[in-house]
């Protein structure tokens, strides 16, 4: 099933323009998203082929299946609920039935939950990105020697100037355990450049973890090394997370972010500010309000005319704020299974009797 088959044979019930255009933060360069809501011929929802969603490869074109757009109307999801609220000049099409579906049938306290929760799941997003910023991570990859220390005078030297400073190298090294302590060895040197066959600090260039050799009985360790395993393991998933964000980031938001000086994604940080506003008119006003009153003030945001931390402050306010507000509505607790049920059953045999006859 593609967007095309949907168009083509008329199953899409529902399409919207949403995102910053129905929220009227849109800029000249802003993307147009396009979700919508459609229903499944009434044979492939009765067998095997249900689908319950459909995109474009760039995800910024979803449509959902009657049952999948209810079910997470359901749980109170955030985008779902903009959708049914979007400025009636963001509406493409409509299918009458959809008039069936209200907020107020779906508006609960769990709200709370999927609008400052998510707000708080971008806190933490910005907090990540602020930490890559201001912290990059090198391209040439650090090692395990690079984590460990051999023991001198009172205190300790990274190996590598250990080795370097005598002319050693970590191929005619070897390391035993030394009981009960954990990653500390004794390190041996084999002057002969061979005839010990020691195994090295490290067997091969890309090891991750140092190796052990068998030493001669009797023969004394030149000195002790101890490896910083957990930092190695610490210093590795940063490597990772770090190259990864910058192989998928998107490159216009990050020199923006760069440009404006402030160190966070200054569009992330927008939309947390909105979802926690949008919270807290839900907790008061039972109702869902698209499009912002707001929009010069979140438009400073975007422009990063606040500080990281005065945006951080507002918004845990905010949260504290929607917390106290939710617990005084009187929402019910989450929407009501069984009349949501029979709504979507009516909708799905409505539909298809009128395709029928």
């Amino acid at each position: 099933m593609t967007i095309d088959d949907l168009k083509t044979r008329g199953l899409i019930l529902f399409e919207c323009i949403s995102g910053s255009r129905s929220y009227g933060t849109d800029l000249p360069t802003s993307d147009t998203d396009i979700k919508g809501v459609f229903v499944l011929p009434e044979a492939d929802f009765y067998g095997l082929n249900y689908v319950e969603q459909v995109s474009n490869p760039s995800n910024d074109v979803v449509y959902y299946e009657l049952k999948r757009f209810v079910e997470l109307l359901l749980r109170n999801n955030p985008n779902l609920l903009e959708m049914l609220n979007v400025p009636p000049d963001c509406v493409l099409v409509r299918h009458p039935v959809i008039d069936l579906i209200r907020s107020e049938t779906f508006l609960s306290k769990l709200c709370q939950a999927t609008f400052a929760g998510y707000a708080m799941a971008q806190i933490k997003k910005a907090r990540g990105l602020n930490k890559k910023i201001l912290n990059p991570v090198e391209l040439q990859r650090k090692d395990v020697l690079d984590f460990c220390y051999v023991t001198h005078a009172q205190g300790s030297i990274p190996v590598k100037d250990w080795l370097s400073g005598r002319g050693w190298q970590q191929e005619h090294c070897g390391l035993v355990n030394v009981p009960h302590i954990k990653n500390l060895y004794a390190l041996f040197y084999d002057d002969s450049k061979g005839e010990l066959a020691l195994k090295g600090i490290l067997r091969k260039e890309n090891s991750e973890d140092v190796a052990l050799s068998s030493v001669p009985e009797g023969m004394e360790p030149v000195a002790y090394l101890s490896f910083n395993k957990d930092g190695y393991s610490s210093y590795c998933r940063d490597y990772r997370e770090y190259w990864e964000w910058v192989e998928k980031r998107n490159e216009e938001r990050y020199e923006n972010t760069l440009q404006h000086g402030k160190n966070y994604d200054a569009k992330n940080m927008m939309h947390t500010i909105r979802l926690l506003d949008m919270a807290e008119e839900i907790a008061t006003q039972k109702r869902v309000i698209v499009h912002r009153p707001n929009r010069e003030f979140l438009l400073q945001i975007r422009r990063g005319d606040f500080t990281y931390e005065e945006l951080l402050a507002m918004a845990e306010e905010k949260v504290r704020r929607a917390e106290e507000l939710f617990a005084q509505s009187d929402l019910p607790d989450q929407p009501d299974f069984a009349t949501v049920n029979d709504l979507l059953v009516r909708m799905r045999r409505e539909i298809y009797e009128k395709r029928g006859s």
